[in-house]
C-alpha cells in the first residue's frame, strides 16, 4: 500500500485519522455537524490528499438495521446471521418461519428484511402467512436468498423484492459473496442519504464503508502488528454500541464459511450514546452488584457523571459482553472462552481504562463465572488503530486486481 494515503474513521464518539504510520485522535463535538468539526481540526491534513487517496469508514450513520425471516435456526436463520453481522449490519429480531404466526412485528421500521430458507429445488417453504406477516412489518429493502424454487411466488406478492442467489449450496455450506456485497452497497446508499455523513463525498472519490465490516476485515492481520493468538476475541466498546469479533473455533456449529472471523454487536451497550441502556442492562444483572463492590465503588456510581463513573462502565460493557457470549446467556451464542487465547481491546476504551483495569474486570469474570484463576493475554489496541489493518486489506486487494 502507498504511503501516501489517507484513512479515516468516523464514529459516534471520535473521529480517527491514519496517515504515514500516524494515527490521531479526536473526541467530536457534538454540538457540530460531524463534517464541519472534521475539517476545522483536520482540514490542513485533508487538503494534502487528493479524493483518489482518502478513504473512509464510518459508524456514525448508526448503521442498518435488519429483521431475518429463516427456516431453520442450524442452517438458513445462522447463515445469515452470520453474514449479516459480519457485513456490519445491525439484526433487531429473528423469526423462525414454522412459528410466524405467533410472531410480532418489529414496532420499528427496519433497514431491510432478509428471508431465507431451503435448497434450490425445494419449494413450499414460504407461504400466505409470510406475507400477511411482512404486510404487518414496516420496511424498506427486502431480498430474498433462499431456495430458487419460492422465487416466482415471493415475487409476485412482494413487488419490492430483490432476489439474489441462494446462501445455502447443494452442499449445505455458505455462499455470501452476493448478500454480502447487497448489504455493503445498501451500507452505502444509506450513508449517500444522511447529510452528516454523505458530505465526506466532498473529499473521497472512494467507497465509505462500515467500520465494523472494517474491523473484522483486519483480524485475519491482527497478529502481524499485535502480541495475538487464535483463539481470540476483539471487543469494540464505542459510544453506542459494543460490538465483538471472534475467532470461528470458540463456537461449535456446522456453518462453514469463507472467513475464519465472525461478529456479534450489542446495539445498545454503548457508555456514551447508549448509556442509560447500558446502566438499566447492568442492574439487571446477577452479578453487577458483587462486581461493583469489587471495583470498591457502590451502585449510586451508575448515576453519576464523573471520569471514574466513565471508566467503571467501561469496565461494566467488558463484563457485560463477556456475560453475553458465556454459558451463563443461553440468548446469544455460545463462545468457549476457556479457550481463550487472547483478548483484545479496541475502541474509545482504550483511552480511558489502564491495563490495570481491564486486568480487574477480566480476572473477576473468569474467577466468578468460569471458575478459572488463570485470564487470557489481555491486548489493549493503544493506539486505536485496528480499523487501519482493514482498511489497508481492502486497499492491498484493490491494488492486486488493478494487476
Amino acid at each position: 500500500m502507498s504511503a501516501h494515503k489517507l484513512l479515516i474513521d468516523i464514529g459516534s464518539t471520535y473521529f480517527k485519522l491514519s496517515s504515514e504510520g500516524t494515527v490521531r485522535h479526536y473526541f467530536r463535538d457534538f454540538t457540530r455537524p460531524i463534517f464541519d468539526d472534521l475539517m476545522d481540526k483536520c482540514g490542513d491534513i485533508v487538503a494534502r490528499y487528493h479524493p483518489e487517496e482518502i478513504q473512509i469508514c464510518s459508524s456514525a450513520n448508526g448503521g442498518l438495521s435488519t429483521l431475518i425471516l429463516g427456516l431453520s435456526d442450524s442452517f438458513s436463520l445462522r447463515y445469515t446471521v452470520n453474514i449479516a453481522f459480519n457485513s456490519g449490519i445491525n439484526i433487531i429480531d429473528t423469526v423462525l418461519l414454522p412459528q410466524i404466526e405467533s410472531a410480532t412485528p418489529p414496532l420499528e421500521r427496519v433497514d431491510v428484511v432478509i428471508l431465507v430458507g431451503g435448497i434450490d429445488g425445494v419449494g413450499g417453504i414460504f407461504d400466505e402467512k409470510v406475507v400477511d406477516f411482512l404486510q404487518r412489518t414496516a420496511y424498506n429493502n427486502i431480498v430474498y436468498v433462499g431456495s430458487d424454487a419460492d422465487r416466482a411466488f415471493l415475487e409476485s406478492r412482494l413487488p419490492n423484492l430483490v432476489v439474489l442467489e441462494n446462501i445455502i449450496t447443494d452442499r449445505l455450506k455458505m455462499n455470501e459473496k452476493a448478500l454480502k456485497t447487497y448489504l455493503t452497497d445498501l451500507y452505502q446508499a444509506d450513508i449517500m442519504g444522511k447529510e452528516e455523513i454523505k458530505r465526506f463525498y466532498e473529499i473521497t472519490a472512494n467507497q465509505i464503508y462500515s467500520t465494523p465490516y472494517i474491523v473484522n476485515r483486519a483480524l485475519p492481520h491482527i497478529s502481524e502488528r499485535l502480541e495475538v493468538a487464535d483463539p481470540f476475541i476483539v471487543v469494540d466498546i464505542g459510544g453506542a454500541t459494543t460490538d465483538i469479533h471472534y475467532s470461528r473455533d470458540l463456537v461449535v456449529d456446522n456453518i462453514v464459511a469463507e472467513g475464519g472471523y465472525d461478529r456479534l454487536v450489542f446495539k445498545k451497550l454503548g457508555v456514551y450514546k447508549s448509556r442509560e441502556n447500558l446502566v438499566h442492562t447492568a442492574k439487571q444483572n446477577e452479578f453487577v452488584f458483587e462486581l461493583l463492590g469489587y471495583l470498591g465503588v457502590t451502585e449510586e456510581i451508575l448515576q453519576e457523571r464523573s471520569e471514574k463513573a466513565t471508566k467503571v462502565l467501561m469496565q461494566l460493557a467488558i463484563f457485560l459482553v463477556l456475560y453475553k457470549v458465556s454459558r451463563h446467556h443461553a440468548d446469544y451464542i455460545e463462545l468457549k472462552l476457556d479457550n481463550l487465547n487472547a483478548l483484545v481491546l479496541t475502541g474509545g476504551i482504550t483511552k480511558v481504562l489502564s491495563d490495570e483495569d481491564a486486568d480487574a474486570i477480566v480476572r473477576f469474570f473468569y474467577k466468578k463465572l468460569l471458575h478459572f484463576h488463570e485470564i487470557p493475554n489481555i491486548v489493549i489496541d493503544r493506539n486505536y488503530e485496528i480499523w487501519t489493518y482493514g482498511m489497508q486489506s481492502i486497499e492491498n486487494e484493490r491494488s492486486a486486481d488493478d494487476n
